[in-house]
């Protein structure tokens, strides 16, 4: 059973409540380490500075995004703005300390920070991140040097300058490092990524008797379960990260984002996820062994996916187990459509309306087995109308209807049908229809009296 982590750990989103000692001493040497280089700056430089800096963010964020793919969402979509204003604070702070080695820089040390939590939740490491860093050195270092000779600085005034902009660098790198290294702690993972290993693990189908599996969870202190419960999230979701246990696996980074959650899920556990969802599309794949847990997660996934396009209502979160069924009868489309156009075959030379009363027809007799006057009801017609109808449909499918084969074989193809899309019809045949579904010839069934053939198939 899953519980709710304490409250402190909803900090993880909003800041830092306390850092390493020894993080604080790496970081305390990096500011040291560009407080001196600082120090060989002329202050006049930052006049210098300052009006090449609207051209200068363009020019640093250009070359970002060409360079690393994985960031041109984030300084193009829709929270641009907010990772623009971080970038320019960055800047804005080293301008500033040329000026003023002492200048206030809790905010720009807590944007670092955020820089590196931000990675973390999108299950990168810190490579990327410090190539960014590396890239908007350069462009600043070639910018200085267009400066340099426009102005005429000094060959070493130059060096000061890159000497205290590669410290700078380092300093505002070991500030993301420290949010970096918090995020991962505080959702559970280990800076070598051996959470998300134990996850890819689990799903390759390592079960509970893997002792390589087994000891990659003693590794990360995680209890290995005999069950285990998927969820399938959408990708668009953006789940609660600080409300997730540390027994939730979890990959929040990858195309089809899941959780893995240990054990069967009981009401608490319920409670548990729809706080850390939030609302999010998901879909709980049924609880399984582990060494089963992919085969559940892909019926979690196909059942977003059935979601999305309205055939299962959404359950926020959706529960696979119950609807199994149609997981199973749409897990092929193209074969449903081929076994449909198969075994409804017999129809295929009437008219659409016929077809369809037919088909609404045969579809409710076989899934109800009520009385006629029931299945009329249902049908919205008169007992002898259905009656006409069911005489018409034993022509029609002859065998098909009493062989128990073929008449749940039929069925699958009308349920099928009618998910799929209630208002589709069989195509006309093309292929040669089996033997078997030929229809048995036999004489005309008389028709009732108070019911004429047109009445019954077009009402």
């Amino acid at each position: 059973m899953l519980h709710a982590p304490p409250n402190s750990y909803a900090r993880v989103l909003t800041g830092l409540d306390s850092v390493g000692a020894q993080q604080m001493t790496e970081i305390r040497q990096a500011s040291a380490r560009a407080m001196a280089a600082l120090g060989t700056v002329p202050r006049e430089l930052a006049v210098v500075m300052r009006p090449e800096l609207p051209s200068l963010l363009k020019e640093m964020a250009d070359e970002i995004v060409a360079a690393l793919p994985e960031y041109r969402h984030l300084l193009e979509g829709p929270d641009a703005e907010l990772v623009h204003l971080g970038i320019k604070q960055n800047v804005t702070a080293f301008v500033n300390q040329v000026a003023a080695p002492h200048a206030n820089t809790e905010l720009r040390d807590e944007i670092c920070r955020s820089f590196g939590r931000f990675e973390a939740y999108q299950g990168r490491s810190l490579d990327v991140l410090q190539d960014a860093y590396r890239i908007g050195c350069q462009v600043a270092l070639r910018r200085a040097r267009e400066v340099g000779h426009r102005y005429r600085l000094s060959a070493a005034v130059l060096m000061s300058f890159a000497d205290a902009l590669f410290a700078y660098m380092g300093e505002i790198a070991e500030l993301s490092r420290q949010g970096y290294l918090r995020a991962m702690s505080e959702m559970g993972e280990e800076p070598d990524g051996r959470r998300r290993r134990l996850t890819q693990r689990i799903l390759s189908g390592g079960g509970a008797s893997d002792s390589a599996l087994a000891e990659l969870a003693e590794q990360v202190g995680w209890p290995l379960p005999e069950e285990i419960t998927p969820v399938a999230l959408h990708r668009d979701s953006s789940p609660n990260r600080a409300a997730l246990d540390r027994r939730v696996l979890a990959d929040l980074a990858a195309p089809e984002p899941y959780l893995l959650l240990p054990g069967p899920l009981d009401a608490a556990g319920r409670a548990f996820l729809g706080g850390a969802l939030g609302g999010c599309r998901a879909a709980v794949g049924p609880t399984v062994p582990l060494a089963k847990a992919a085969d559940s997660l892909r019926w979690a996934r196909h059942t977003l996916v059935l979601v999305d396009v309205g055939v299962i209502p959404d359950g926020a979160p959706t529960l696979t187990e119950g609807n199994l069924l149609t997981l199973w009868l749409l897990s092929d489309p193209a074969l449903v459509s081929e076994f449909s156009r198969r075994y409804l075959a017999p129809l295929a030379d009437h008219t659409a309306t016929q077809r369809r009363r037919l088909l609404e027809t045969l579809h409710v007799w076989l899934t109800s087995r009520g009385t006629a006057a029931q299945i009329a009801e249902q049908l919205g017609v008169h007992p002898q109308t259905f009656r006409y109808r069911m005489r018409l449909l034993e022509r029609i499918f002859g065998e098909q209807l009493t062989d128990p084969t073929l008449r749940f074989a039929t069925e699958v193809a009308l349920r099928a049908l009618a998910l799929r899309d209630p208002d589709a019809e069989p195509t006309t045949v093309t292929l040669p229809v089996p033997p078997a579904l030929r229809p048995v010839a036999r004489p005309p069934a008389p028709m009732p009296p108070a019911v004429s053939r047109r009445d019954a198939l077009d009402r």
